[in-house]
């Protein structure tokens, strides 16, 4: 019976340890998620602003553009960025996301060479690799609020794939962050750029403009820049989600890991409980046989 006390309080003490740990890794994660949402917001305005820019100088008014990365090709193949984490203990984050990809790949693909992937996060390259999936570039060890000069290397490479026509569309998959409880799988379209019919409504400041050089020549400079900042954007939103995701798993782990202890308290209250009882009846047990 000692023994088993024995036991349970040293469940007792390493799962208290334990909860230490997710704890402190809870209020880490809530004060990165708090950074990157200030920076996330910060990005949105300048994103915002190019936006209006562009559509103002791919609008009708202008005419339509001949810019190679708003024509709509014959999709032969296509090129999907899919956004994961380099490590674990983020609840669901990346399961959401791979299911989806791998989902959409058998759903509209008959072999590999109708798609390829590019990787942002160790987890996504090694998923796929484990399932006999090329990866055609891959990038690893992102920081936690990630600049443009991070990522940029497979930002300019899933353009530059594209305008040399190794893929005809790109989609980029990622989860988007709604708050910090609840994260969306979004699939979306950057390439080729396109706007809908709200989008080009412009303001008469913006179609007042007189442009020098041309436009097709400004086009020719800013789309692939607008193309790499709407990727950006996918990614900084990706790590806001990431963020959002490693606090609310610690949270839960932590909450785990309080019941588990207070469950193994009754435990052990109860096994003491029952030794020490057992204990009395032998002493009276004793006592009444000595008489």
């Amino acid at each position: 019976m000692g023994a088993s006390l024995n036991e349970i309080k040293t469940k007792i003490a390493s799962t208290a340890k334990t909860s230490q740990i997710t704890g402190a890794m809870q209020m880490v994660s809530a004060a990165k998620l708090q950074k990157s949402e200030k920076f996330a917001r910060t990005f949105q305005i300048y994103s915002e602003k190019v936006r209006k820019i562009t559509t103002d100088l791919v609008s009708s008014d202008h005419g339509p553009s001949n810019n190679p990365m708003m024509i709509k090709r014959e999709v032969k193949r296509t090129g999907y960025l899919v956004i994961t984490s380099d490590r674990g203990l983020v609840g669901g984050y990346n399961s959401n996301i791979l299911k989806s990809v791998l989902n959409i790949i058998k759903t509209k693909h008959s072999n590999e060479s109708e798609y390829c992937i590019l990787a942002l996060g160790g987890t996504g390259a090694d998923f796929f690799r484990a399932r006999g999936i090329k990866i055609a570039y891959e990038l690893r060890g992102l920081s936690d609020n990630p600049s443009f000069g991070e990522v940029n290397a497979i930002v300019r490479e899933a353009v530059s794939q594209y305008q040399n026509e190794e893929f005809d569309e790109l989609l980029v998959c990622y989860n988007h962050h709604v708050n910090s409880l609840t994260s969306e799988v979004r699939m979306e379209k950057m390439l080729p750029i396109s706007f809908d019919n709200e989008e080009t409504q412009v303001e008469k400041s913006y179609a007042s403009f007189e442009l020098e050089p041309d436009r097709e020549a400004i086009l020719n400079q800013l789309l692939p820049q607008y193309a790499e900042s709407m990727i950006y954007g996918s990614i900084v939103d990706a790590k806001t989600a990431e963020h959002a995701a490693g606090m609310s798993a610690m949270r839960t782990a932590t909450d785990n890991a309080k019941t588990v202890i207070n469950d193994l308290t009754i435990q052990y209250n109860r096994v003491r409980q029952a030794s020490i009882t057992q204990e009395i009846t032998e002493i009276v047990a004793g006592a009444s046989a000595l008489d």
